[in-house]
């Protein structure tokens, strides 16, 4: 079986967590050691489930719309808009308070070995209770 293009990693990676909410194949997909360049999100793959866990109890209508993918070398960039509800239990330190969240962001990850080792983004965000 050949291996998966940067693209096609980051591509499954997506579609698993930010479409489906499922975290549980994260070992195929995300280095151990993966660093994350966004304060709110802990070091590390087991950082990243805590955060996400949390995130889609908080926002159980989290939805994720992609946009458009460019990849060179190591890097894949991607375009996205995510929407949903905060609703249940606090989130980046805000109780929920039933906002209407519609942030697009732009990630960057790098693929090593097959797998999402660092990641960037920008969001222009309009956080609950801000």
């Amino acid at each position: 079986m050949a291996a998966r293009s940067n693209k096609e990693v980051v591509e499954a990676f997506l579609t698993a967590v930010f479409t489906r909410h499922d975290l549980t194949g994260l070992d195929e997909l995300l280095r151990d050691d993966y660093i994350q360049h966004n304060p709110d999100v802990a070091q590390g793959k087991q950082g990243f489930i805590e955060f996400f866990t949390v995130t889609f109890k908080a926002i159980p209508d989290f939805r994720y719309t992609h946009r458009q993918t460019v990849a060179e070398g190591d890097l894949v960039m991607v375009h996205s808009v995510t929407t949903g509800t905060h609703t249940s239990g606090e989130w980046l330190g805000q109780p929920p308070t039933g906002n209407k969240l519609c942030f697009p962001v732009v990630d960057i990850f790098r693929v090593q070995d097959g797998k999402i080792a660092e990641h960037w983004d920008v969001e222009e965000a309009e956080r609950a209770g801000k």
